[in-house]
């Protein structure tokens, strides 16, 4: 679904990851970034934020944390980053940018509160009064005090399997006094995840019933005199979605997916931000008629119900945009040494073809290497270096 949508939309990008792929200039098993339609991506976000009074936190995770995809992102507007882990902040704050959110989704390990003080995060997520204390005393001990946003949920709400944790919302003046008692801390507002979700079988997204329980609460904290509240609302952000956002009370969100065109809804509308990620890797062997291309990123983040999986195949990219090659994809119990292809009658396959995939990926979670390149709408496709998912360039000798 998503190659349609690369194809369509951004057929330059396709051609150049090709090319610079037979040339050398790119290794397999590769995520590659179209920098200038991240940067436009961008400012499509910032722009409609700004007119609907929201700030902006770009997520990085999904396309590895690099300088380059960085410095996009604040060309066109995003100064400020959410970091979902300590991994993700790191290269963030390494490479001199602001960071804007730490704590959320994942919480900070005790014996790195003190990194992520130093860090001087805008916001730090605390899911419980253990996570406040440690937050606020590493703040103190850092000389400042530190924004606290406290998780929360009601009955009702929808996580995913592994991210259920937080305060009940039902507690929250209790919660809000908790956080402003710690030395170092000072109680800023609230948040959950996820705010938004696609809904398949209407072709929508919607507001879950997170996204209520986050207006309600911030209702009745307005209510005993706090003001300037943070309502922090990650989840399925686009620039298409905002104004819901906005209409229910919030005041940040948290663009990942669509820095790169591949939130769900950009995979069957057009939106105004375009596709920017593919995965590129090259046929390794031929098995007994069966192609098989290298791995180490075949991870098809499923937002989806399953799918027919296809890729571009071909020695030049004009051959490649001939054939879209029915494929498999090791199982998510499986390591992803290799892809599979089945060519259908009239396609060609052969070893060192390029291969190209468009699927929403979650490279933090891979090994695959993250390859940035400007220039492709100029004509003039320049890579700027090799990346590891943790944001570090690769060694090549």
């Amino acid at each position: 679904m998503f190659l349609n949508a690369l194809i369509a939309k951004n057929r330059a990008f396709v051609e150049a990851a090709v090319t610079l792929h037979q040339s050398g200039a790119v290794p397999a098993n590769s995520y590659l970034l179209d920098l200038d339609t991240m940067r436009a991506n961008a400012a499509a976000l910032a722009s409609t934020a700004k007119e609907l009074g929201l700030t902006v936190y770009a997520m990085t995770k999904q396309f590895g944390r690099n300088p380059p995809a960085l410095d996009a992102i604040r060309a066109g507007g995003i100064d400020r980053f959410v970091a979902v882990d300590m991994a993700c902040a790191r290269p963030i704050h390494r490479a001199g940018h602001r960071l804007g959110h730490l704590g959320h989704l994942s919480q900070v390990p005790r014996g790195e509160a003190r990194e992520g003080a130093r860090m001087r995060p805008e916001i730090w997520t605390v899911f419980n009064a253990e996570k406040a204390a440690e937050a606020a005393d590493a703040a103190a001990a850092e000389g400042h005090v530190q924004n606290l946003v406290a998780r929360i949920f009601a009955q009702g709400d929808r996580f995913y399997d592994g991210h259920e944790g937080g305060f009940a919302a039902e507690e929250i003046e209790r919660v809000a006094d908790l956080l402003d008692e710690r030395t170092g801390g000072r109680f800023a507002g609230i948040t959950s995840f996820p705010a938004l979700l696609f809904d398949e079988a209407t072709g929508a997204v919607t507001p879950t019933p997170n996204l209520r329980t986050l207006e309600a609460t911030a209702r009745r904290l307005t209510a005993t005199g706090r003001r300037d509240l943070v309502v922090n609302t990650p989840g399925t952000n686009s620039a298409a979605v905002m104004q819901v956002l906005a209409e229910a009370g919030a005041t940040q969100v948290e663009p990942g997916h669509a820095l790169t065109g591949t939130t769900p809804l950009h995979a069957i509308r057009d939106l105004p931000e375009n596709p920017a990620m593919l995965y590129l890797s090259e046929i390794s062997h031929i098995h007994q008629g069966t192609p098989f291309c290298f791995g180490g990123g075949l991870y098809v983040d499923p937002v989806f119900k399953d799918y027919p999986v296809k890729a571009l195949v071909g020695g030049d990219a004009d051959a490649a945009l001939r054939q879209a090659v029915p494929a498999t994809i090791p199982a998510p119990a499986m390591i992803d040494y290799y892809g599979k292809l089945h060519p259908e009658s009239g396609q060609t396959v052969r070893v060192g073809d390029t291969v190209i995939y468009g699927f929403r990926a979650q490279a933090f979670v891979r090994r695959a290497y993250i390859v940035p390149v400007e220039g492709i709408h100029s004509g003039t496709p320049q890579v700027r270096g090799i990346w590891t998912p943790e944001g570090r360039e690769a060694a090549f000798t």
